[in-house]
């Protein structure tokens, strides 16, 4: 069996860093190769020898991170995330890419720094993008978060700048969506409040759901009440998904505002 070292120098060699990969059987090469470096590297974090010995650079195994992401996105066949095996011989090792993704926080320090240097110093803007990439609970937030650097001034403090900002997006997107679907607009912040406070959300299941959809007539084709609610169910799954565990403190609605996503009703 080959050692970690070989395996790197392999993968350097032959996917050169950023560079895409031409060919279907380039790809899988790749995505085994990397597989099985990420199962290497699981196991030889275990010892302290290796802190300091990893070969790769952090920027490296972000971009590297980022292309294998992108091939599983390319490969997978089903809606499913959290199915790792593509087809017979290619596996996916998606729980060690997950073991290591970075965490909104850390996203905000590089976003603090590059907003103290006067948002000049580009390289740090980079690393945000490669962090991002590299993560896959992030990506759908991406555009949240590079729309709210844009958003920053001189006057701005970060974490406060932060919270008002991604309250304001959760309240407008969700917003959009009901008015999309001409959704029941209290049944839905009802809906999405249960769901951010439990940490997660059921749409297969219960009645729930059926009070957000807004009626149909009993004329309506075959099927339209099915597919109205698949679309909807994908739409708020989605939303939850890309707000969910990105807000560190509890941020209060307006008196006019149904209370919803996650905020404790006040007694």
């Amino acid at each position: 069996m080959r050692g970690y070292k070989a395996m790197v120098e392999e993968l350097l060699n032959k996917y050169s860093v950023g560079e895409p990969i031409a060919g279907d059987q380039a790809k899988k090469d790749f995505i085994k190769l990397y597989g099985a470096i990420l199962r290497l590297q699981n196991i030889l974090s275990a010892f302290d020898e290796f802190t300091g010995n990893e070969i790769l650079t952090e920027r490296n195994t972000q971009d590297y991170h980022s292309l294998y992401i992108d091939l599983y996105n390319e490969f997978r066949k089903t809606g499913d995330e959290e199915k790792e095996v593509i087809n017979d011989d290619l596996v996916f090792e998606m729980e060690l890419i997950k073991q290591v993704e970075i965490n909104i926080d850390y996203i905000l320090e590089l976003v603090k720094k590059y907003h103290q240097d006067h948002s000049k110093n580009k390289e740090i803007l980079v690393d945000i993008h490669k962090a991002i990439d590299a993560t896959v609970g992030l990506r759908n937030k991406k555009d949240l978060i590079l729309q709210f650097i844009d958003s920053l001034n001189a006057h701005s403090v970060v974490e406060e700048a932060w919270q008002t900002y991604i309250e304001t997006k959760r309240r407008e997107e969700l917003d959009e969506i009901i008015k999309q679907e001409n959704l029941n607009r209290d049944e839905t912040y009802k809906f999405m409040q249960n769901a951010f406070r439990n940490g997660y959300i059921i749409t297969t299941t219960g009645t729930d759901l059926a009070k957000v959809l807004p009626p149909i007539s009993r004329f309506s084709p075959s099927g339209e009440r099915a597919i109205k609610r698949q679309t909807v169910s994908d739409k708020i799954t989605a939303f939850f998904k890309r707000f969910f565990d990105i807000s560190s403190r509890e941020v209060d609605f307006p008196a006019n505002q149904p209370d919803y996503l996650g905020q404790p009703q006040v007694t």
